[in-house]
């Protein structure tokens, strides 16, 4: 799958100069054993709208005593304050990694998940080592994936994992298109998501049962804005509109349709207030503070929901409405729940 690459375009660095451009990358201490005899190449590049980079060292003779370490330590966590996934491709040569006190030996085609937030090292006793290395915005995966990956190493050299390096690998011969670039970088977060998904099924199912939950407060604060829709809904929970759509459709539902379920819902409970108190409240306002722009819809909406008008609604005794309609506080509760245990 994997095969060397002579890092076209780079130029040659000298261990100072090269080990100035791997801190920004992966870490500030950078060790050699034999510096005089290093030589190494870093290329930057951009693969769908992402920092990634080329990385290779060359030895000047082959010495079984050679080595490279990088490491990245509580300090450079703290100092750097980095908020991303590092993706490691092993492309020539061996790495031994560790992280967490979990160590992994990357041979030729694994890929590593790397937290930046986390301490690193990578130890390397090859001759010639080279990688390919890819930046992941933790906040966009995680949005776009619905979960927290799991790193460690992939050595299931599957589909998923050949795509992502071609992917990458061959990003920077291809003309640039940043109107492409999202797009792309949703097949990457995707792919990654394949990769590095936790092993345990119902970790992922406590995730998602999470985030809906949180995704229905969400929508119970802002459902009384008209401009107020899954865009909105997606910003506020902190994930894409993707997973979002998701996520309700897996549920039976779609955002829009819960939106307005729930503006329904909420306009039953102040018609039946309004029949108790006898307050003679204009329907047409009850609309407005449900999130309606135009009673016209919002009768319509209403009337497919319960089966009558609004205004027929208002004219019903309460046990009569409830029973009837399932409307009023309890079943404003019980569609709560409805949802919530779907």
């Amino acid at each position: 799958m994997v095969q060397g690459d002579d890092v076209g375009g780079a130029s040659l660095l000298d261990f100072e100069s090269w080990r100035a451009l791997l801190r920004s990358n992966c870490g500030r201490n950078v060790e050699v054993t034999m510096p005089d005899a290093f030589a190494g190449w870093i290329r930057p590049f951009k693969a769908c709208g992402l920092e990634a980079a080329s990385v290779k060292i060359s030895w000047g003779r082959a010495d079984r005593g050679c080595s490279d370490r990088v490491e990245r330590s509580y300090r450079d966590v703290r100092c750097d304050d980095s908020d991303h996934y590092l993706i490691l491709f092993q492309v020539a040569g061996q790495t031994e990694m560790t992280q967490i006190d979990q160590a992994a030996q990357l041979a030729v085609g694994d890929v590593a998940l790397v937290d930046t937030a986390r301490p690193v090292t990578y130890l390397s006793r090859f001759r010639n080592p080279q990688w390919l290395t890819l930046r992941l915005p933790r906040k966009s995966l995680r949005s776009h994936l619905g979960f927290e990956p799991q790193g460690g190493v992939s050595r299931q050299r599957t589909r998923a994992s050949r795509l992502l390096f071609d992917l990458i690998r061959n990003a920077d011969m291809e003309a640039a298109s940043s109107s492409a670039d999202i797009y792309m970088q949703l097949a990457v977060y995707d792919l990654v998501g394949a990769l590095f998904a936790p092993s345990d099924p119902r970790s992922l199912a406590r995730g998602s049962d999470k985030l809906f939950l949180r995704i229905g407060d969400v929508i119970k604060d802002g459902f009384s804005d008209p401009d107020f829709g899954p865009v909105e809904v997606a910003a506020e929970a902190g994930v894409s509109l993707r997973y979002v759509q998701k996520l309700l459709t897996e549920r039976g539902t779609t955002c829009s349709e819960f939106i307005y379920s729930s503006r329904l819902d909420h306009a039953a409970y102040l018609l039946n207030r309004r029949a108790l108190l006898g307050t003679g409240e204009p329907l047409s306002e009850i609309a407005y503070a449900c999130g309606f722009r135009d009673y016209a819809h919002f009768a319509r909406r209403f009337h497919r929901r319960f089966g009558y008008s609004p205004g027929a609604y208002a004219g019903q005794d309460d046990g009569d409405a409830a029973v009837r309609g399932g409307t009023g506080k309890n079943a404003l509760w019980a569609h709560d729940v409805q949802f919530r245990a779907s």
